[in-house]
Formats: C-alpha cells, structure tokens, sequence
C-alpha cells in the first residue's frame, strides 16, 4: 500500500516562505502525477499544482509567480516551494499521487495526511 507522509506545514507571517515536502513509500512504487492540493475552512478541496513524472506542471491561478512544484523520482518526493504567502493561502495542503492499476487503464489516487499553512501576522 502507497503511503504518503507530508512535512513543512507551518505558522508564518505574509510575505514569508515555506517548503512542503511529500514522500511516497511502498512496495512496487509506480507512480505518474503528483500534485498538491489544498481546503480552507467551509471552501471545496481545490488544485493547487500538480506535476507529472515527466515534469510538466500545472499551477492554480491564484498561485501562479508564487508557488513551485518539482519531484525527485529517485526518492519518490514531490515539493512545494511557497514564496510570498498570502493570508488567502492559509489552508491545509494535501499530497496527492496517482498510482497505474497494472494491465488496466485505472489510476489508483492516494492523499496524505494534510499539513496545515497558516499565513497570519
């Protein structure tokens, strides 16, 4: 079973900089896009950027100039890198991975466990 542990969450003023960070661990690890995503109280789960093992990205508009996703394949890590924190960027930001079902065109997702960003002075 995928396993995704997820770290950096934090309290920080704006203006600040934060590093999320998301590893994947399991046995028979294949695993294609990689993305973060994050919910504010009373707001739906929302995309925040995803990148696949080829290294394309996708950025949420609203952090786009800001935000920097990136991976390491090697060690089955995705980042987040947050420069420039909003307080409309507090939130709790969960990993997401898509794993292929061998032989099948099905994609298997896993979430982490969230980790909370607080932006506030």
């Amino acid at each position: 079973q995928v396993q995704l542990v997820e770290s950096g969450g934090a309290l920080v003023q704006p203006g600040g900089s934060l590093r999320l960070s998301c590893t994947a661990s399991g046995s028979g690890l294949v695993i294609t896009a990689m993305g973060w995503y994050r919910q504010a109280p009373g707001t739906q789960r929302e995309l925040v950027a995803v990148i696949t093992s080829g290294g394309v990205t996708n950025y949420a508009d609203s952090v786009k100039g800001r935000f920097t996703i990136s991976r390491d394949n090697a060690k089955n890590t995705v980042y987040l890198r947050m420069n420039s924190l909003k307080f409309e960027d507090t939130a709790v930001y969960y990993c997401k991975a898509d794993s292929p079902v061998a032989n099948t065109e099905y994609v298997r997702t896993k979430w982490g466990q969230g980790t909370q960003v607080t932006v506030s002075s």
